[in-house]
C-alpha cells in the first residue's frame, strides 16, 4: 500500500528533551493516532513534520516527496489543526473564508460554510468570542475545505464535549471513506483513538515505544492479574513490563493466546490502549 508519510530517524535536541530516531510510516486511507504524556514529543514530531521547526537530523516524506524541498506544492495538498491556528482571533468565520480563498487553488466556499452551519459556528462573530471547543471546530472546517488528502492534526478533539467529540470523528471516518485520505492525529483522549483509528504509535520520553495496528493492540495483547507467587513463576521474556498494585501484579503481555497456552492463568484483561499507555510509563521491566 502506498504511503503518504514517511519518516525516517528524525532527531531533534533541546537542551531538557530530545526526539530521538524516529521512524513511522502512514498508509494511504488509514489514520494513525499518537499518542503519549504531555511533554513526550508528539507535538514536536508534528512541528518537525511540518518544518515547523528544523530537525537535527532524519528524511521526512509527504507523499513521496522531500517536505523542505516542495512545501508549498505539499501545503495544497494538507490540512493542519495545530493549538496555534496561526489565524487572528479577531477573524470571523466569514474573514476567514475571504482569506482562504486567496491561499488555496481548491478552496471550497460552498464545502466550508456546510461545515460552520453544521456546527452551528455564527458567521459574523469573531473568534476570540468563541468557547475552546468552538474554535477547535473553525480550525477543523478550516482545515477540510480546501479538499486536503492529508490531516495532520494535534489534538483536535481537546476541550470538546462527548457530543461534538463524536461529530467531529465521524467527519474524520467520512474522510478516509474513499480510501484516497489520510490522518495523521496526536491525542490524550485515547478513547476516540480506539474508535477511528487504524494504526496507535506511542511515543514516549521522544522515543517509539511501539507502533501497531488498533486491532493488534485491541485483541491480542492483554492484562494478567497474579499473585506474587504466580508472578515469581512467569518468564521474563513472556511479559513486556508489569505494575505491582497494593494486592496484586499487573502483567502486560503481547500475546494473551500464547500465554494462555503456556501459563495456567485465567485472569487475562482485555486492556484499553491507556491501559498499554500506563503501563508502558509506569511498569517495570
Amino acid at each position: 500500500m502506498e504511503n503518504v508519510l514517511e519518516i525516517k530517524n528524525l532527531s531533534k535536541k533541546y537542551e531538557n528533551f530530545a526526539l530521538k530516531n524516529i521512524n513511522l510510516e502512514l498508509q494511504k486511507g488509514t489514520i494513525m493516532g499518537i499518542i503519549g504524556e504531555n511533554g513526550a514529543g508528539k507535538s514536536t514530531t508534528i512541528k518537525a513534520i511540518l518544518n515547523i521547526i528544523t530537525k537535527d537530523q532524519g528524511e521526512i516524506k509527504i507523499f513521496g516527496k522531500d517536505y523542505q524541498a516542495n512545501e508549498k506544492e505539499i501545503k495544497e495538498q494538507i490540512g493542519v489543526v495545530l493549538d496555534d491556528s496561526f489565524l487572528s482571533e479577531y477573524l470571523n468565520p466569514t474573514d476567514i473564508n475571504k482569506i482562504m480563498k486567496n491561499f488555496y487553488q481548491n478552496w471550497d466556499e460552498d464545502l466550508y460554510f456546510s461545515y460552520i452551519e453544521k456546527f452551528k459556528l455564527p458567521k459574523n462573530k469573531i473568534a476570540k468570542e468563541f468557547s475552546s471547543g468552538m474554535k477547535m471546530k473553525l480550525k477543523i472546517a478550516t482545515a477540510i475545505s480546501h479538499h486536503p488528502k492529508l490531516l495532520i492534526l494535534d489534538e483536535p478533539t481537546s476541550g470538546l464535549d462527548p457530543v461534538a467529540r463524536n461529530e467531529i470523528l465521524d467527519i474524520f471516518q467520512d474522510f478516509i471513506q474513499d480510501e484516497e485520505n489520510s490522518i495523521f492525529l496526536s491525542s490524550h483522549i485515547t478513547t476516540d483513538l480506539e474508535h477511528i483509528a487504524d494504526y496507535i504509535t506511542f511515543i514516549n520520553e521522544g522515543e517509539i515505544v511501539l507502533s501497531k495496528t488498533r486491532d493488534e493492540l485491541m485483541d491480542d495483547y492483554g492484562i494478567v492479574k497474579c499473585t506474587q507467587k504466580e508472578f515469581e513463576k512467569i518468564g521474563k521474556k513472556d511479559f513486556i513490563k508489569y505494575k505491582k498494585n497494593r494486592y496484586e501484579y499487573d502483567i502486560l503481555v503481547e500475546n494473551k493466546s500464547e500465554f494462555k497456552k503456556k501459563y495456567d492463568m485465567e485472569i487475562i484483561d482485555k486492556p484499553t490502549i491507556e491501559d498499554i499507555m500506563l503501563i508502558y510509563i509506569k511498569g517495570e521491566n
